[in-house]
């Protein structure tokens, strides 16, 4: 595809215009399966339990996430951007507590 970063700066601008939990779920619903909404929110539920000081052996029993899967969540926390830190809320914080 021609353009693909300026695709994808469409996609974040997108994004960032969305208000509501019902906004967010009509464009996922239009963008995603249910299968990957789904699988959207078991990793950022895992990400909030790895931040909670969760270990992975009761991550993965409690979301049934794959071993690799966590592993790559777990990654992103440690040395990603801080999206996981800033946008999933954890320990009862507020997303803006930092």
């Amino acid at each position: 595809m021609k353009n693909i970063e300026k695709h994808i700066n469409d996609l974040y601008e997108a994004i960032i215009k969305v208000e509501t939990v019902e906004d967010c779920k009509a464009l996922l619903d239009d963008l995603c399966t249910y299968k990957e909404v789904e699988q959207f929110a078991q990793r950022a539920y895992a990400a909030k339990l790895f931040l909670e000081g969760w270990t992975y052996n009761e991550i993965i029993a409690e979301t049934d996430i794959s071993s690799t899967t966590l592993s790559r969540i777990s990654r992103a926390i440690t040395h990603g951007s801080g999206g996981y830190k800033k946008f999933i809320d954890y320990n009862g914080r507020d997303k803006n507590d930092d």
